[in-house]
């Protein structure tokens, strides 16, 4: 009797797990080969590989694919080739594909209530209130905070250079991305550029540097949806800390405006208009035009904005320039050539760091767009497709909650798209027509849905290395690997063991 229990409980496991597996095969679409529950999530559920490896090996072995077909346990995922059809899902047909689907229970998971993880009328209702935090007067006027952290980096680069020259750039970037974020999003001096064991520093790791756990319970989600109810996934450390800390800074401004203009002050200003409405995304009224719908700012939506505003333009930035600085290091004749055109610019500035300064610095411009190229801060994009959708290229229609995945890591490093990707070549970028799609560069997203604060990002990213390379130059040191290795768990690009270089001051150059 227990056999035959046993039997009937393996075959319906089996069956269950496998019940969508024809999806692709029904739509003759090439598809990567599942196993059952899993699909093709296995390795990745279990930390052995991240999606931006796997969707990466996918890309590569079906050339002759505009898609590719897979499955994220019993959830179709299609894999998308074709410039073209990228540019359908991320601008054109935007409202079939408005979802990222990384939303969660908000009420488990407060901070997740943000811009990047909220999906349908909340993502659309916090774009539109939160889009004039990112105008270009509003960069301007936070500039002075990125001249203030400059200097700081000035004194420590200034240490280490006494010390021998050997740091960790990725650290030390991170660092002065963070006390940035930290002054011209909270008003706070996080004081991390000076002291490298800042509470601030130790919690921006602690957001990114995930666990064997949480990265298995992030893809259980999603593998197994059946299994939701019983587990959250953030890190309970991170997210006390940053509901206290950024509840405190709103009380210290008795939850209103305090004139500073910064990130807060902007949210603090968005709650005090009350509820936050506009045209629904999601739901139509019989006549065809969009519901009106409505959210309410509360202290949770508030304390949510701020977060991702810290989590993700610390993370972006940091990684930018430190990858940046990496190659200027193995490619000097480049480096000098930017350091003489950041001096040529300062000195129209009387050598003072400035908004209007960093915008003339073209060639520093195309080495960061060559080094997001070669190394994008998140290795590919995710949508949802909300209704059915024909695809217009293949013929072949989709369902609703059929997962989308664009690979830019691949897009970005294919030979098809960019000649000998694995150089370093920020000339590439000199002309706009040498790009043959601009959808087969997205660092930042494309679309409705692209990052938010990319200018924020960028301008940031350039000041920081102009400030740098104003006073020191880099170059490799004993430790340093021409090939970055990367954790291969991670879709963000982290590598193993830091980006070691070594730091001269320019000064003292010959």
């Amino acid at each position: 009797m227990i056999i035959y229990f046993i039997i009937i409980l393996i075959v319906t496991v089996y069956f269950y797990g496998t019940r969508n597996h024809d999806y692709w095969s029904k739509r003759n679409i090439k598809y990567s080969p599942p196993v059952p529950i899993f699909g093709n999530y296995f390795k990745i559920l279990f930390g052995l590989k991240s999606t931006t490896i796997i969707s990466t090996e996918v890309y590569y072995k079906y050339p002759n694919e505009k898609v590719v077909g897979q499955y994220c346990g019993n959830t179709p995922e299609l894999i998308i080739r074709d410039p073209e059809i990228v540019r359908d899902i991320l601008n054109v047909d935007f409202a079939h594909f408005y979802n990222r689907g990384l939303s969660r229970d908000v009420k488990k998971e407060p901070l997740l209530k943000n811009i990047f993880n909220a999906d349908g009328d909340i993502w659309k209702l916090l774009r539109q209130r939160l889009t004039p935090a990112f105008t270009t007067a509003k960069l301007k006027s936070m500039f002075p905070l990125i001249v203030k952290c400059a200097e700081k980096l000035h004194d420590v680069a200034d240490e280490i250079v006494e010390k021998g020259g050997d740091c960790d750039v990725r650290d030390l970037m991170a660092r002065f991305s963070i006390e940035f974020i930290g002054a011209c999003g909270l008003g706070i001096e996080m004081d991390t550029i000076t002291n490298e064991n800042s509470v601030f520093r130790k919690m921006g790791k602690e957001i990114f540097n995930r666990s064997f756990r949480q990265i298995f319970l992030f893809e259980l989600y999603n593998v197994l949806p059946e299994t939701r109810n019983f587990y959250t996934i953030c890190n309970k450390n991170v997210e006390k800390f940053f509901m206290n800390m950024i509840t405190r800074v709103f009380e210290q401004r008795n939850f209103k405006p305090s004139g500073r203009n910064d990130f807060v002050d902007l949210i603090l200003d968005l709650a005090a208009k009350g509820k936050i409405t506009g045209n629904s995304i999601e739901h139509m009224n019989t006549d065809g035009t969009p519901k009106e719908v409505e959210l309410e700012m509360d202290l949770t939506c508030m304390i949510a904005q701020v977060f991702v505003f810290f989590a993700a333009g610390f993370e972006t930035t940091s990684s930018a320039t430190s990858f940046l600085l990496h190659e200027l290091a193995h490619n000097q004749e480049l480096q000098k050539n930017i350091q003489q055109e950041i001096d040529e610019v300062l000195m129209k500035y009387d050598n003072r760091l400035c908004y209007e300064a960093v915008a003339e610095m073209t060639l520093l411009d195309l080495a960061l767009k060559e080094s997001l190229r070669m190394y994008s801060p998140t290795g590919f994009l995710t949508r949802v497709c909300a209704n059915q959708y024909k695809i217009s290229q293949l013929g072949v229609t989709i369902d609703s909650g059929v997962r989308i995945i664009i690979p830019l890591h691949a897009l970005q490093n294919d030979e098809k798209h960019f000649d000998k990707p694995e150089q370093f070549r920020p000339e590439r970028f000199a002309n706009d027509q040498n790009m043959k799609s601009s959808y087969v560069y997205m660092p930042f997203g494309i679309g409705p849905r692209n990052c938010i604060g990319y200018r924020l990002g960028q301008m940031q990213s350039l000041a920081g290395v102009a400030a740098l390379l104003q006073n020191f130059s880099v170059e490799p040191s004993e430790k340093t690997s021409r090939v970055l290795k990367m954790d291969p768990r991670l879709n963000l690009p982290t590598v193993k063991g830091g980006i070691p270089l070594k730091l001269l001051s320019r000064s003292k150059l010959p």
